[in-house]
């Protein structure tokens, strides 16, 4: 008699724990999860065309938050921040102009510092058109184009054309979505 009663007292408590691992696993889950949304990773949908046909309208991507821990972005890379004119907003363009470079843009190529070599293009969808600037970077700040210039909206036309290093959320670097398309970003 003594054996079932310690036996059913066992069972009760084998309930228990596992009931209490399964929460606190959650817990832990969860914690992770909301840990990598908010410090890691970031998750962005295409509202626009105006990164076509790199990134179509539609498609979504995560963004890496950590990439500019240590350091600012390259030229060429493709950055999530916060629209400079109306922080409530997040764009999605790719960096052209650096910390301290004169960016300006005759008959759509964009030259810097002067140069007598545009820089490439290859990832604009039609040959670019329009002469803009000089622009004179500020340090801390960027210079972004979107790949489809002909109706981007980017640093050309806003009031505060350039991006502060501050303004960064991070850089965009993986497509999930459309599964088709899954890819990494370059």
């Amino acid at each position: 008699m003594k054996e079932s009663r310690r036996k059913r007292r066992q069972r009760k408590n084998s309930g228990g724990r596992v009931l209490a691992e399964y929460v606190g696993m959650t817990l832990a889950v969860t914690a992770v999860i909301l840990f990598l949304t908010q410090a890691v990773v970031i998750n962005a949908r295409i509202p626009s065309p105006s990164m076509e046909n790199t990134i179509m309208t539609g498609d979504q991507l995560f963004g890496n938050r950590l990439a500019y821990w240590h350091g600012g972005p390259e030229r060429y890379d493709i950055i999530i921040f916060y629209f400079p004119d109306d922080e409530s907003q997040r764009f999605i363009k790719r960096v052209i102009g650096l910390p301290g470079e004169t960016v300006e843009i005759r008959d759509g190529k964009v030259y810097i510092n002067g140069s007598d070599q545009p820089l490439r293009d290859d990832f604009c969808p039609e040959t670019p058109t329009g002469n803009f600037g000089p622009y004179q970077v500020p340090e801390d700040s960027y210079f972004v184009l979107g790949d489809n210039r002909e109706i981007s909206k980017d640093s050309r036309y806003w009031e505060n054309p350039y991006v502060s290093k501050d303004e960064i959320i991070g850089q965009a670097v993986f497509r999930y979505w459309p599964v088709s398309r899954m890819a990494w970003l370059k």
